[in-house]
């Protein structure tokens, strides 16, 4: 069943101030679309049920890159292409513009947006780990005003969150302190390119005197949504890396995730994959130097 476009309502506001109207005087009756490159997938198949749909594409109040000496500002609407091509995320940010490489195709990451990959809510979303490990925060607007929550509270379950129904998703604030910070990111899919991943993890950690004094586990694939390690970093944090560590924050992990089985994967394979990506980047702590 393939999807007919006269089912659908299309709008485009053309400014933030009169989209935000729009979704005050008829809060719930509009979806918000930006790069479009997910809705169309389901319209193509057939499987697109919003049937008024609201263009945020083009409003240049919701697509910048922001930057100050403490933070990086992103607005909503920026492409995974804009993030690639900022010498600033490359510099201070550099899993999120690694991340940004892997989303679809050239073509998909001009339009695709960073806003619309996060209120998607896909677990295996490709930017959600490096956002995660970098204490992202997510600025939300309404005619009310705005608010910002930390990316680790936003998603609330499988495809949930805590976007109200008259709320956009305005920008994404990351602090700039992980230049000292051991840094890693490794996606696990059928693919190097244009796939889904069965796994991701992304990792940053602060060692100072041989021990690890901050840790930030982040994983795409392991639950209904992307989500912090908190155990697996409450294993490992405070002390020297060590086996015996390295495998208490195998268990920590393993005890944790609870991905599904899938036509990509198992659940098990993907537990035993996350695990050794985990040990992979623990290894990689007793080594000087960046990674």
């Amino acid at each position: 069943m393939r999807g007919n476009a006269e089912a659908h309502e299309l709008i485009a506001p053309g400014s933030l101030d009169a989209a935000l109207d729009l979704l005050a005087d008829e809060p719930g009756e509009w979806t918000p679309i930006a790069g479009g490159t997910e809705l169309m997938v389901a319209h193509a198949a057939g499987g697109l049920n919003a049937k008024r749909l609201m263009s945020l594409w083009g409003i240049p109040a919701l697509r910048f890159i922001e930057t100050t000496p403490g933070n990086i500002v992103i607005g909503a609407c920026t492409t995974f292409r804009d993030l690639r091509d900022n010498g600033a995320v490359a510099d201070d940010l550099h899993l999120l513009a690694k991340a940004a490489s892997w989303i679809g195709s050239i073509a998909n990451q001009s339009r695709a947006t960073v806003g619309g990959n996060l209120v998607n809510g896909s677990p295996a979303a490709d930017s959600s780990p490096a956002l995660l490990v970098y204490d992202a925060e997510i600025e939300l607007a309404s005619v009310r005003g705005k608010r910002r929550v930390p990316y680790t509270e936003f998603h609330t379950g499988y495809k949930r969150t805590v976007l109200e129904k008259d709320e956009l998703v305005y920008a994404i604030h990351l602090p700039r302190r992980f230049a000292r910070h051991r840094q890693y990111l490794r996606k696990v899919g059928t693919r190097r390119a244009m796939a889904i991943s069965k796994v991701a993890l992304a990792a940053n950690a602060l060692i100072e005197d041989g021990s690890v004094r901050e840790i930030r586990l982040a994983a795409a694939s392991l639950a209904a949504f992307p989500a912090r390690l908190y155990r697996a970093e409450d294993a490992v944090c405070g002390g020297a890396v060590s086996p015996e560590v390295i495998q208490a924050a195998r268990r920590a992990l393993l005890a944790e995730v609870v991905p599904i089985d899938d036509i990509r994967s198992t659940a098990d394979y993907r537990k035993c994959v996350a695990a050794n990506l985990l040990e992979e980047f623990l290894v990689s702590l007793k080594t000087e130097g960046p990674q």
